[in-house]
């Protein structure tokens, strides 16, 4: 029985229509060239959060460095992140190398086409399942993102909230009522593709369309209020003092970020947060926790690194110390030689520009 939502759309048509043009138009991207279900899943965990123009480079060096599941299996956390440095959202690479560690220690190696055993792994969300199973598979799984919901918002005309988990489920529902079973992988692409190059979120090029006569919204004239989205809550604001702090060999103090949180593992300068203490506490701050001593010196610049929750807003000094080491086991002096072997977060990686 099809769904009321469905019912005044040809769903077999839709399908040809939808087919026909992706496999004409589909843009030539690395991860498409074979059905890879280990490529697949490092693209589409790029990809997340990620435009395709940025992704592409990282995903030709990743799956270079890596080029199969037991590369990435046995390879260091810290080339793995250094592998990511620059694409943000890190956790995605740390899930995706702990994901892979248990394909190869419970799977064989071999990456499960069962949807229960790939859904049950490490940050395999329901769209990555999707899209695994449906492009390297061939099975007619949902695979729907932030693409796919707009497109499907417009062309039946759903007036629910996308920000929503409930609507996340509700499109999942209709993408398996209209999936090609023949054809799952141009299918779900198809959408994809649709929603980033044709049904694009602010000026859709309604008239170049291949699935035009199918978009309800379009038929009314209200492509462009679909789909409905409530805002984020605001993002909060963090001052922070981040320290170039040089000793007189030369080398600078890094840190290693602890091992659950924002940018896990990752190595950055010393940051201390301006709503903890004052500026002029700093020194006798560092003397407690680390150990040395160090003078504050003058203001190199200011940052700003904006994450979906938060601003870190970063005054970026110099400092001088007379020490060669610290008493915490996660933070060392290195020249700018050896500093270039360590992940950075992209703010960090900004700082870099003071450095004498």
């Amino acid at each position: 029985m099809k769904n009321n939502t469905l019912i005044h759309i040809d769903i077999m048509q839709f399908q040809a229509d939808l087919i026909t043009w992706y496999q004409a138009n589909k843009r030539d991207l690395p991860w498409r060239k074979e059905q890879n279900p280990y490529k697949i899943w490092v693209s589409e965990i790029m990809l997340q959060q990620t435009k395709v123009d940025t992704v592409i480079p990282y995903f030709n060096q990743f799956v270079e460095k890596f080029p199969t599941v037991h590369d990435l299996a046995s390879a260091d956390e810290q080339d793995v992140l250094k592998s990511w440095e620059g694409l943000g959202y890190y956790s995605r690479a740390r899930n995706l190398q702990n994901a892979i560690k248990e394909v190869v220690t419970s799977y064989g190696g071999e990456i499960p086409a069962d949807p229960g055993d790939l859904g049950s792994l490490k940050g395999v969300g329901p769209y990555t399942k999707g899209a695994i199973l449906s492009i390297a598979y061939d099975q007619p799984e949902p695979a729907v993102d932030g693409n796919v919901m707009r497109v499907l918002s417009r062309i039946l005309k759903v007036e629910e909230d996308i920000a929503k988990p409930r609507t996340k489920k509700l499109f999942e529902n209709y993408v398996r009522e209209m999936i090609s079973h023949d054809d799952p992988s141009s299918f779900n692409q198809g959408m994809m593709e649709l929603g980033a190059i044709v049904c694009t979120p602010k000026n859709p090029t309604c008239m170049l369309c291949p699935v035009q006569q199918h978009c309800q919204a379009f038929a009314e004239g209200i492509e462009k209020q679909l789909p409905i989205k409530s805002k984020a809550k605001k993002q909060k604001r963090i001052p922070y003092a981040a320290l170039l702090i040089k000793n007189k060999q030369g080398d600078y103090l890094i840190e290693k970020r602890p091992d659950n949180g924002l940018l896990a593992n990752l190595w950055q300068f010393p940051m201390i947060s301006l709503n903890e203490m004052g500026f002029s506490q700093i020194p006798e701050w560092f003397e407690k926790e680390y150990g040395i001593h160090v003078t504050l010196k003058r203001e190199a610049g200011k940052l700003k690194h904006v994450f979906t929750h938060l601003i870190w807003e970063l005054e970026v000094h110099e400092a001088a110390s007379n020490s060669t080491q610290t008493n915490r086991s996660y933070a060392k002096f290195v020249n700018r030689k050896e500093m270039e072997e360590f992940p950075f977060p992209v703010s960090h990686q900004k700082m870099m520009q003071y450095l004498k």
